[in-house]
């Protein structure tokens, strides 16, 4: 298996929405209820476009078919689509700040293939170019064991709530570089 790596396009936008959704409706059903998911897909998950133009998102193929996306952000919104947030985030400040690990979906005909600790090695690595020397992230629960054995550790746990009164679990993880 060779997965490849490309910067994400905003052309690459409509098809990594509509795998965002696969991705969640295939892998958190162990860990959400329909309610959650469907309320995630909504109003939190999908594709930041301020990472697309900070070119910081990344598309991942194997043999030509995408099959999964990730980021990582020198901003300051851990976690959330466009539709999660209002205003362009503030920058962070590499000295002091961790670089945020973002939007992390893989396939769910791919999952625990190596698509998103490819990914995310391709994060880090360009994130410590930047200067960064440490990482947070807001992992939904079926992302907690990809990013425990890459050496996170959960900091928080956040119970978001979202407009039609559900609540999703999120736990706010660490890394230093």
């Amino acid at each position: 298996m060779s997965v490849t790596t490309r910067l994400a396009t905003f052309d690459d936008v409509l098809a990594l929405q509509q795998l965002i959704a696969l991705s969640v409706r295939g892998l958190s059903v162990n860990y959400n209820t329909p309610q959650q998911i469907e309320s995630a897909i909504k109003y939190i998950f999908g594709v930041d476009t301020q990472l697309v133009t900070d070119g910081t998102y990344y598309v991942a193929e194997l043999d030509g078919v995408t099959v999964g996306c990730g980021g990582w952000s020198k901003r300051n919104t851990l976690y959330g689509g466009d539709q999660h947030k209002e205003v362009e985030d503030p920058l962070l400040n590499p000295e002091v700040d961790a670089a945020r690990i973002r939007a992390f979906f893989v396939h769910p005909d791919y999952a625990r293939q190596g698509i998103g600790s490819h990914i995310m090695k391709v994060c880090e690595a360009a994130a410590q170019h930047a200067g960064f020397k440490s990482l947070q992230l807001g992992a939904t629960l079926p992302g907690v064991p990809l990013y425990e054995a890459m050496g996170y550790k959960a900091i928080e746990h956040i119970e978001q709530p979202m407009p039609d009164g559900e609540v999703l679990p999120i736990v706010k993880m660490y890394k230093a570089l």
